[in-house]
């Protein structure tokens, strides 16, 4: 799918929301926390997950913070960014083969796709995303 033709879908969606009276709001424009509480849950509503598996202390962590945050307002609507701590949640983590922070794992329908590891630049992730969507 070429990037016009998602606009156009996501635009379609967006007006069909508002026919609808559904403001949109199953599909946040922002990363959502996730836990054990939540995890499961997350992958199973929504198609295409992108989980940013992180810790505090981690620095390269810290600094991709602000793409995943702004990709989660693009991708609005065709995409949901989750964050994992993964010392808060070292089960999940391990469950997925997490050794090395930041990952980035592709979740679609549910299923690990793929995975990318370290500080990578936007426009990387823009493309192993849009990769990911059109598999």
């Amino acid at each position: 799918m070429d990037e016009l033709e998602r606009i156009r879908q996501k635009k379609m969606r967006e007006m069909m929301e508002k026919m609808s009276g559904n403001s949109g709001n199953d599909f946040p424009d922002y990363p959502v926390t996730l836990d054990s509480s939540n995890f499961d849950d997350v992958l199973r509503k929504y198609k295409h997950v992108v989980v940013d598996f992180w810790a505090e202390w981690c620095a390269p962590c810290r600094m991709i913070a602000p793409t995943i945050e702004a990709l989660a307002k693009e991708y609005a609507g065709d995409v949901v960014f989750g964050k994992l701590n993964t010392s808060e949640e070292q089960g999940i983590a391990n469950r997925y083969a997490i050794t090395a922070i930041p990952s980035l794992v592709f979740f679609k329908n549910g299923k690990p796709v793929d995975k990318i590891v370290g500080a990578l630049p936007k426009g990387e992730i823009v493309r192993w995303i849009k990769r990911n969507m059109d598999r």
